[in-house]
């Protein structure tokens, strides 16, 4: 499955800006990711006392855990991840409330709809409806929800669209679509490259990325700091994102929202989020140099609040304490 040589690695390197020794760290890593991502398939329980279970929504199956007791709370990962995005926070969070923690549409174990037209199965809107489903079917007419990245994009759709459902919302690292895509900068660009790169009609970017899925992963992963991903979390996001049906929708995840996403925004511009929201982001990551992130979420929100937490963009992995703390605030 990995082909590529340390020459070749260090090329690739060379043109994402990672330097020799990040294409080092990727190759010794990729060599072996292969077979760590074979064995990951049930041998490890990243949520130890969580139940795994699928649900059947209107658009899609979605695979997701539960544990704990109290309020429902809604956990939604980022890109290229899955739930287990959370197993450092969860657990904990489980001791207050009814955590749910699914793997989006497109993503993980859950399934991979069609796009349909103008890449609508794959909009906000869908993803959100998904979400909402999910909740109800559990028996939570209203809850809480922590998204973070692609997560805390169906989060803010989600709060627009469900307005009596969402309690709380708490967003991570990330500023409304529709204000990205409308401030460009040649900072965001180049830190952002791989939203203009995804949109790209198929099967452009899944053929690049499919050509050397570990290599790509560990492309992403680099701004995690060392010991924040461990190996075994690693060949999981592997095993799932080596999936084409995965690269393909999550590649329709960046399309929606550079195309039906920003109309389903415009058409809400003059409406806020009726619930509290708490914005967080890395103090190490390129949003809060690129937008005054709290006053940007009190545009489209009526009660904000908000800071930066140490670490870069993957803050429940790479600073999950400090995250616990925001979050142990915020929703109780």
């Amino acid at each position: 499955m990995f082909k590529s040589t340390r020459r070749n690695l260090i090329k690739n390197a060379a043109v994402l800006g990672l330097g020799t020794v990040a294409a080092d760290t990727i190759f010794l890593s990729a060599r072996k990711a292969p077979a760590v991502a074979q064995k990951a398939q049930g041998t490890v329980d990243f949520f130890p006392g969580f139940k795994k279970q699928k649900t059947t929504t209107s658009g899609a199956v979605i695979n997701f855990e539960i544990g704990g007791n109290g309020p429902g709370l809604l956990l939604l990962h980022g890109y290229p991840q899955t739930h287990i995005m959370w197993r450092k926070v969860a657990p904990r969070l489980s001791e207050k409330f009814t955590v749910v923690i699914p793997d989006l549409r497109g993503y993980g174990d859950s399934s991979k709809p069609a796009e349909g037209e103008n890449h609508i199965g794959y909009s906000k809107r869908a993803m959100a409806q998904d979400q909402v489903q999910v909740m109800e079917n559990l028996g939570f007419k209203k809850f809480a929800v922590v998204g973070h990245d692609r997560g805390g994009r169906v989060g803010h759709r989600m709060a627009l669209d469900h307005a009596k459902a969402v309690g709380k919302l708490a967003v991570l690292d990330i500023v409304p679509t529709y204000k990205l895509y409308h401030a460009v900068t040649k900072e965001f660009a180049t830190a952002y490259w791989h939203w203009f790169f995804l949109i790209q009609p198929a099967p452009f970017p899944e053929t690049l990325i499919g050509s050397n899925v570990e290599f790509y992963l560990k492309s992403r992963f680099l701004r995690i700091a060392p010991g924040a991903l461990e190996e075994q979390a690693f060949a999981e996001y592997l095993r799932c994102f080596s999936d084409p049906a995965t690269i393909h929708a999550s590649c329709e995840d960046y399309r929606a929202a550079a195309s039906v996403d920003l109309e389903h925004d415009a058409a809400d511009l003059n409406r806020k989020i009726s619930c509290p929201v708490l914005a967080l982001w890395a103090e190490q990551g390129v949003m809060q140099p690129l937008f005054n992130v709290l006053d940007t979420w009190k545009e489209r929100a009526s009660t904000v609040e908000g800071k930066a937490l140490p670490g870069g963009h993957f803050l429940p992995e790479q600073s999950p304490q400090a995250l616990l703390e925001e979050l142990n605030r915020f929703l109780t």
